[in-house]
């Protein structure tokens, strides 16, 4: 039975708001829970859209977090399509975009993020796309079918996480590709220029056209189809659909309207403290909306991968639930691009790192890379290595300084270094 005395409300159909709804039912909570999305699909995860979804290896219905019929059986409510358009804090009201108001008691923003636009004439043209969202997905794995049918070209703008997964996905549907990067390395900002070169050589041996040091300038196109795309070097390429995969920004319109503390730039986001408390205490935010004062990194945070929705969605409920929060968790991110798998973890942001150690075979790709400040492993990176997530996420969380030349040792166990 409920107890209609007292209402959580999640605002997010991802899957951070499906975890915190499973939760709150999973820890005792017996008031109503309602978990609202602008979106008609039942809440999904993301990783498919650029993987098993997008490739044709896996149904549309794997996104899904529970199966539809699961969330009658916890007794959550669900308002699904139909976006949150006003928070009114001082009524703890969300009002919905039927006008219908729902009255919560406790809050949880998880409105996740939206992809960044080009800014560049032919954004308009029918063959633009984003991925995003399912029905996104939907979209873009017909157009790389029919690529792939026709010899036809694909060009990516942006050679991060999205736009490399996507790259591999539409050569193994058969299309050309051609990828588009204004840094000199795919993910720089991430990696850095002598791991990023692994990847690109990586997608050079399957066939991309890789084009770094420019932008994307132009979308040229007829009767609204794409035909070739500019670039600042005042070359044009063919294209007959256009990736944008230029990043996300944070969806903090609601939460900037009901005067909560948001993140400044570059973080953005809804700033949290470490139960992930925004400055409402009756309000919190998880997932890629939320930016962390990170316990463990000493600095806010805002992750946008699978594994913080995974995990910080449950960290919020059980704060909602007054049990005490410290959410530390080691950002965490995989990739897999032609078969090739990549485990990334920690935080290693441009100038925080002053050596790169590699253990294992770069030519292989068979390797853990790890990035060190001053004698501590700050971040890792797996590539076809299987078992070092655990101890690199470890020798992160432990701070200590690390002999590099053990670390570069495969004949000293990972193991022994990171502890236990």
């Amino acid at each position: 039975m409920v107890d209609a005395h007292r209402t959580f409300v999640i605002v997010g159909g991802g899957l951070a708001g499906a975890k915190a709804a499973e939760t709150l039912r999973a820890d005792g909570f017996t008031g109503r829970v309602i978990l609202v999305g602008d979106e008609r699909d039942h809440p999904y995860e993301r990783p498919p859209l650029s993987k098993g979804y997008l490739a044709g290896t896996a149904e549309r219905d794997s996104a899904f977090v529970h199966e539809p019929a699961w969330y009658a059986g916890a007794a959550v409510e669900l308002h699904l399509g139909q976006p949150a358009v006003r928070l009114d804090r001082g009524a703890r009201t969300v009002e919905l975009g039927d006008g219908t108001r729902i009255h919560y008691d406790k809050l949880l923003l998880a409105t996740g993020a939206e992809p960044r636009r080009l800014n560049v004439p032919g954004t308009e043209l029918a063959g633009v796309h984003h991925l995003r969202r399912l029905a996104h997905a939907d979209r873009l794995r017909g157009t790389l079918a029919g690529l792939g049918r026709d010899n036809g070209h694909l060009v990516v703008a942006g050679a991060g996480w999205i736009g490399l997964e996507v790259a591999a996905v539409a050569r193994s549907w058969g299309a050309e590709v051609t990828v588009i990067e204004p840094n000199p390395t795919p993910l720089h900002s991430v990696l850095g220029p002598e791991l990023g070169a692994v990847l690109a050589d990586l997608h050079r041996e399957h066939g991309v056209r890789l084009y770094f040091g420019t932008s994307l300038t132009e979308i040229v196109g007829q009767d609204s189809q794409v035909l070739a795309v500019r670039t600042g070097d005042g070359e044009e390429h063919p294209a007959h659909a256009v990736l944008a995969a230029v990043g996300a920004a944070p969806r903090v319109s609601l939460a900037r309207a009901a005067g909560l503390e948001l993140a400044g730039e570059p973080v953005g986001g809804i700033a949290v403290d470490a139960s992930l408390r925004t400055s409402d205490p009756d309000i919190h935010a998880a997932g890629d909306v939320a930016a962390l004062h990170h316990p463990l990194f000493g600095t806010r945070l805002r992750v946008e991968h699978w594994a913080n929705a995974l995990n910080g969605g449950p960290a919020a409920a059980r704060a909602m639930l007054g049990q005490e929060v410290s959410y530390d968790r080691v950002p965490y991110f995989f990739s897999d691009q032609y078969g090739t798998s990549m485990e990334y973890s920690g935080w290693a942001p441009p100038g925080s790192y002053d050596q790169v150690v590699v253990r294992g075979d770069l030519g292989k790709r068979e390797f853990t890379a790890f990035w060190l400040g001053e004698g501590r492993v700050l971040a890792g990176l797996g590539m076809n290595a299987e078992g070092v997530t655990g101890p690199v996420q470890r020798l992160v969380r432990s701070g200590r300084e690390t002999d590099p030349e053990k670390l570069a040792d495969p004949s000293v166990p990972l193991e022994e270094l990171a502890g236990k």
